[in-house]
């Protein structure tokens, strides 16, 4: 008898040249999906909750949903239930999560006092989360990646950039009424994160080995992230704002690090380039 559904094939149906098809999937393979649609379903409710004008729950689910969306990976690795289906569910989901989400509560919230202008600052955000993660993806795929892939970022990572970009709404929180030249700097602002995505500015990714912390650190630094995250639930949106000021204030000292230990931009992988040309480059 047919089944009434598509099996689940997680590394696609190519699976049948390693042996039988199996007949069922254990539990843990499905767990890292299960995440990823939670981290969808929080960011569609965000935009949902934007629109009942409740903001601050709105801003509560997009950063649950980039939570959400950032431990799914490591959790697939950890149960080791990493998958092509999960590869690609998980790029599905941060359009919706880092991109859309962000871009309509934004938008809801303040933007919309500049009319047409903040609509377009919302495109071109949402947009450039989009470019941003296809280029990532990309980039990613390549067998021989730089040295330095390891260590930086090219431009701001998405979920960085869905925290930042709510920086007018946190501020919005604290008592700064929408207006429509609030509204305008808002329009500016979301732009220039826009284009910090899809530059080219090396941003650090704290995953290289030089990311440790030597053994008499770790009790001071477990100390202030328990600070952090207290200050973060009794103080939220004096905390978040503050976030997003050092986390700005950052970037021009990890560009200052890449380029003394690099010197120069880094070059975006050439398969990237040759995407946008229509150009199929794994012969070369």
């Amino acid at each position: 008898m047919k089944m009434p559904f598509h099996p689940y094939e997680p590394n696609g149906p190519n699976d049948e040249a390693r042996g039988p098809r199996l007949r069922q999937i254990p539990l843990r393979v499905i767990i890292p999906n299960l995440i990823t649609i939670l981290a969808i379903c929080a960011g569609l409710t965000g935009i949902r909750l934007a629109f009942e004008n409740r903001y601050e729950l709105a801003v509560a689910m997009v950063l649950l949903a980039a939570f959400l969306d950032g431990i799914d990976g490591r959790v697939a690795r950890l149960l080791k239930a990493t998958s092509k289906f999960g590869g690609q569910m998980d790029s599905l989901a941060d359009i919706v999560n880092f991109g859309v989400a962000p871009a309509l509560v934004l938008y809801v919230f303040v933007l919309d006092q500049a009319r047409s202008i903040g609509w377009i600052a919302a495109l071109i955000f949402a947009i450039a989360a989009g470019l941003r993660l296809a280029r990532f993806n990309v980039m990613s795929e390549r067998e021989n990646k730089a040295t330095w892939q390891s260590e930086y970022f090219v431009g701001v990572p998405a979920p960085a950039g869905a925290m930042l970009v709510l920086l007018p709404v946190y501020v919005g929180f604290l008592g700064v009424p929408p207006s429509l030249p609030f509204a305008l700097i808002s329009a500016a602002y979301t732009v220039l994160i826009a284009f910090l995505l899809v530059s080219r500015v090396p941003v650090w990714s704290g995953k290289s080995e030089g990311g440790r912390i030597r053994k008499d650190l770790v009790l001071p630094v477990m100390l202030a992230i328990v600070i952090y995250v207290a200050t973060l639930m009794s103080f939220t949106w004096e905390t978040m704002v503050v976030t997003v000021a050092v986390y700005l204030a950052s970037l021009p000292f990890g560009a200052r690090a890449w380029y003394r230990k690099y010197g120069g931009w880094p070059a975006t992988d050439a398969s990237v380039e040759n995407q946008f040309a229509g150009e199929d480059d794994h012969e070369a």
